[in-house]
């Protein structure tokens, strides 16, 4: 097949470039040239400004597009557009956050999806940012109609994940000693491997899949609990587990997916209650656990051993919490 892809540069982008390269199919990118612009020295690149001037990609031929960066419906609109002739499918790559209500648990694709409620449109906020995606899919699908595929991403983890919401927990136990975690009432986590997420774009565009997936993993439900002791299992470390109420913790102020990342309050829960069954049933692939935590450990060592995460608790404030909660016990 010969691909484009728009972006292609940074975490799912690459991911997906190796995996197209390494189907032998035909890769061309279209970026600015900002990011990684060392990457893929030996695929044909087109700089250029989806925001601006698309003339370069003018007289070419697709068989499809995959579109890692949509944010902003008028832009995507524009390239949807212009590529409509060009390009025999097209795959948005879109997100779980699109949802209007986040504490339905077992949303699927037919569940509402939230609205823009400050008339911003043109700009994306961390307020906005699921109901521009929403938006961004409408424009696709308006365009490609049943030649699109709208990638609902959950939370990307693995090799080149610079979030750190994955690396916190991976980190933190297999460094040992006591890791707090949270009790909830609903207390699943879910997330899926960069690679995993490139591989099932792939597939979607070389089948011309078209609709919307709920696209993350597990395939079956695993708990914080679980996913914990997965990772101690994995590190062979000596961490012991102090398991806070979740009302403790929001009472002392920890923010849930930023200070103890993965975790998700019941308000908040249909996040990592995703209803993935349609994706399962048109064939998407989720690697062993195992595999996943080799190459977030990997990928976290190879930036050297100061590196500090972006995000999960201080060491500081960590220790404040436990102090806190033994003096209640």
């Amino acid at each position: 097949m010969n691909i484009l892809i728009l972006g292609g540069t940074i975490f799912l982008g690459k991911h997906i470039v190796n995996a197209a390269l390494n189907k032998n199919h035909n890769v061309t990118l279209f970026n600015r040239g900002k990011h990684n612009p060392e990457w893929f020295p030996d695929i044909e690149k087109i700089k250029g400004d989806r925001e601006g001037d698309l003339s370069e990609l003018k007289g070419r031929k697709f068989d499809a597009v995959i579109d890692t960066c949509g944010y902003v419906p008028k832009i995507v609109k524009r390239s949807a557009e212009y590529l409509r002739d060009a390009a025999g499918h097209y795959s948005f790559i879109s997100s779980i956050s699109v949802y209007n209500e986040f504490k339905e648990l077992n949303m699927n694709e037919e569940s509402p999806t939230g609205v823009v409620t400050d008339g911003n449109v043109d700009e994306m906020t961390m307020e906005n940012y699921g109901p521009l995606k929403a938006l961004c899919e409408k424009e696709v699908t308006d365009v490609f109609g049943a030649d699109a595929s709208i990638v609902r991403s959950g939370l990307i983890v693995g090799d080149g994940d610079f979030s750190d919401r994955f690396t916190y927990w991976v980190r933190k136990i297999a460094n040992g000693g006591k890791v707090i975690i949270p009790v909830s009432k609903v207390n699943n986590v879910q997330f899926i491997d960069v690679k995993d997420l490139a591989e099932w774009t792939l597939k979607m565009a070389e089948e011309k899949t078209s609709g919307v997936y709920n696209s993350t993993g597990p395939l079956e439900p695993l708990s914080l609990n679980d996913f914990a002791a997965k990772c101690k299992d994995f590190s062979g470390s000596d961490a012991e587990f102090i398991y806070m109420d979740e009302k403790f913790l929001l009472d002392e102020n920890v923010v849930p997916f930023r200070d103890l990342t993965l975790w998700l309050p019941e308000e908040d829960a249909g996040v990592n209650n995703i209803n993935i069954s349609k994706a399962k049933h048109a064939g998407l692939s989720i690697r062993p656990l195992e595999d996943t935590l080799k190459d977030t450990i990997e990928y976290d060592l190879s930036r050297g051993p100061d590196f500090k995460l972006r995000t999960g608790l201080s060491e500081e404030r960590e220790k404040e919490l436990l102090e806190k909660w033994e003096k209640l016990k």
